[in-house]
């Protein structure tokens, strides 16, 4: 019923599948661990840009990459910790670097969990011994991503994690929104209004963060596709951030525990103790109506 294959292409590709469901995803991790495809009965559920891909030198666009150890960018990507300054560039490097494969499960999901360490490149920019470990679970309709943030450091660790998943769709018309917030950042204007519930895609593009979120869901229906697309997350994420760019055919609702800038801001930053772990988890389901 479930399986894990591999394909050598560019990149090796592990490949899951949940064989009665129909349903697989394609991981790859030397390009910072992400999902480039999740795909249920043939249908494309993610948007990927295969050109940017192929180039190590650009960030990829599309699939579902991981942020850390910030959401976002900072101003001359730029922080101070501790009197030091130190440079980061957006969305953090765990997007980035090679992750490594460290379990496979095929017993109740097709599952992988993928292990990212610090090491002289990491600490450069980001003086702290951590340890990433993100289990893949594909079962049904469903895709969870199971997190687990480790502070090998003898020194409290701040940060902050986040997905950018880019969800693809052909027409952007055709969206509904359940979304549990009630105000909005435009990171374009930096000016904060009130959330009615939908997005003006006439806009060349739309960048918003989103809060507070009064509970862990949120979903967005494809009435063209009679598809329900729905987010539950851990309480950790204190903001979702929508993108979406005109002409493109994709929008992102990425779950962020902490805002643009929180290593300088310290709002809603996440402060693990030495020694200590700290667990999350995002779930991603697929209805139709």
């Amino acid at each position: 019923m479930f399986a894990i294959a591999l394909k050598q292409e560019q990149y090796q590709t592990y490949i899951l599948t949940d064989q009665e469901a129909h349903s697989r995803i394609e991981v790859v991790p030397e390009r910072g661990g992400i999902i480039t495809s999740w795909r249920i009965q043939g249908q494309n559920l993610l948007y990927f840009d295969p050109e940017r891909f192929q180039n190590p030198d650009l960030s990829i666009r599309g699939g579902i990459p991981i942020l850390f150890p910030i959401c976002g960018n900072l101003p001359n990507d730029l922080y101070v910790h501790q009197t030091k300054q130190y440079q980061l560039k957006q969305h953090g490097f765990a997007r980035d670097l090679p992750w490594t494969v460290t379990e496979g499960l095929t017993q109740d999901c097709a599952g992988i969990t993928l292990t990212l360490t610090s090491n002289d490149k990491t600490y450069s920019h980001y003086p702290f011994e951590f340890e990433l470990q993100f289990t893949y679970q594909l079962k049904g309709n469903s895709l969870k991503i199971l997190q687990r943030y480790i502070n090998h450091s003898s020194v409290e660790m701040p940060f902050s994690t986040g997905l950018h998943p880019y969800f693809w769709v052909s027409d952007k018309s055709k969206l509904l929104f359940d979304l549990p917030a009630t105000q909005y950042q435009d990171h374009l204007t930096q000016k904060t209004h009130p959330f009615k519930g939908a997005f003006d895609f006439t806009e060349p593009e739309i960048d918003l963060a989103l809060f507070p979120l009064s509970r862990p869901s949120a979903s967005v229906t494809n009435t063209r596709h009679n598809l329900k697309l729905t987010l539950t997350y851990s309480d950790i994420y204190s903001t979702l951030v929508f993108w979406s760019v005109q002409g493109k055919d994709y929008y992102c609702l990425e779950p962020w525990s902490a805002g643009r800038n929180a290593l300088n801001s310290k709002e809603n930053l996440t402060y693990l103790p030495p020694g200590e772990t700290c667990d999350a988890w995002v779930e991603m389901t697929v209805s139709y109506c």
